[in-house]
């Protein structure tokens, strides 16, 4: 009931939380190595930065920021351990000589894009041939979902890259600026503009097309004159994955080389967290017992996503996504944003796919 004497309060309090004969307790707690880390909110990541799965041996510090946030500190600063990366800024970056960082293959977003492609109706593209000639915009060169389709038109459809008069402007606000190097290819026009929108120069016409991730505000506001090139792009897309295997991968996890060259185990550590925090949010999404989302029919069409998808609608690791990853490195190494071509074994950490089975 008193303290003893020649002993404060506090002093008896931690003698109380870790008594001399815990000491691997004590231990265990301080050996957890602190990581920092960027993502926007995800369901997919949302038990592991809650702490309801926690990687082994990590204590991570969570910095719940929006994605652009997290790509132009992480790219220009390094101020978080590990982040949220878009795939086409990370391609520039880990293939750079002496590349500081690396990748783990866990997927923060991925989205097919036949539905970026917004036209102004007076420019005449009825057709992917139309964009011959046309000038067409997007928000960054290193821009995956523009990366995406521009490799698709330049290798499936016959639209090089050089029959285009490209653009590069914010898109709904001016300003927006590269964040990484590239090497365009030669023969290939860019006009960077500083003091207009995407969205302003397509409603204008002073641009034809824009390649764009995220609607335009005049296609939001109802201009009469923006519309989406492809109305269908449902069909595209289900028909293109169905031919490929490709599921177009946006955002990836990038963190500092240094902490996995003074820790190895890190990587498959994060890897299994990231994997099992998945697996609660698909199993919440598929729970036909209760409204987790606010939306009709969603467990249905969920468990109908998973049997086209061969079981995994969201798959991590190198193999389950190996089409993808190569893809990738051919289209960022012909626009010029990788330095190099690249396979999917290079830009994540050796081996941390070991299999391990009992």
């Amino acid at each position: 009931r008193h303290a003893c004497a020649g002993h404060s309060h506090s002093d008896r309090q931690l003698q109380i939380n870790w008594p001399a004969h815990f000491p691997s307790v004590k231990s265990q707690f301080m050996s957890l190595l602190n990581l920092s880390i960027a993502t926007t909110d995800y369901d997919h990541f949302r038990d592991i930065r809650m702490g309801f799965v926690k990687p082994e041996g990590i204590d991570l510090n969570w910095l719940n920021l929006g994605h652009h946030e997290c790509f132009a500190r992480f790219t220009a600063n390094r101020e978080f351990d590990i982040s949220e990366l878009s795939f086409a800024k990370f391609t520039t970056q880990v293939t750079r000589p002496d590349s500081d960082i690396i990748g783990l293959p866990i997927v923060c977003s991925r989205l097919f894009r036949f539905s970026s492609f917004y036209v102004n109706k007076k420019s005449g593209i009825k057709s992917v041939k139309d964009l011959i000639g046309k000038k067409v915009g997007s928000p960054e060169w290193a821009h995956s979902a523009a990366v995406y389709m521009r490799g698709w038109l330049h290798n499936d459809m016959g639209v090089k890259l050089q029959d285009v008069k490209w653009y590069q402007a914010g898109a709904n606000a001016p300003g927006r600026e590269e964040k990484v190097e590239i090497t365009l290819p030669e023969g290939v026009e860019l006009t960077r503009v500083a003091d207009k929108s995407l969205s302003e120069m397509l409603a204008s016409g002073e641009i034809d097309c824009a390649i764009i991730a995220r609607p335009p505000t005049c296609f939001l506001e109802g201009h009469p004159d923006v519309v989406r090139l492809f109305p269908d792009f449902l069909d595209m897309e289900d028909e293109y994955f169905a031919k490929t295997k490709v599921w177009p991968i946006m955002h990836i996890i990038a963190m500092k080389k240094s902490v996995v060259e003074e820790n190895p185990w890190v990587p498959r550590n994060l890897f299994n967290a990231f994997l099992e925090s998945k697996r609660r949010s698909i199993e919440r999404l598929m729970d036909p017992a209760v409204s987790r989302y606010p939306l009709p029919w969603l467990a249905t069409y969920a468990r109908k996503m998973r049997d086209k998808f061969e079981g995994d609608t969201f798959p991590y690791g190198i193999e389950e996504n190996r089409p993808t990853w190569e893809l990738m490195a051919k289209y960022t190494f012909q626009q010029g944003i990788a330095h190099r071509e690249f396979t999917p074994e290079e830009i994540f950490p050796q081996g941390m796919m070991t299999k391990v089975v009992i």
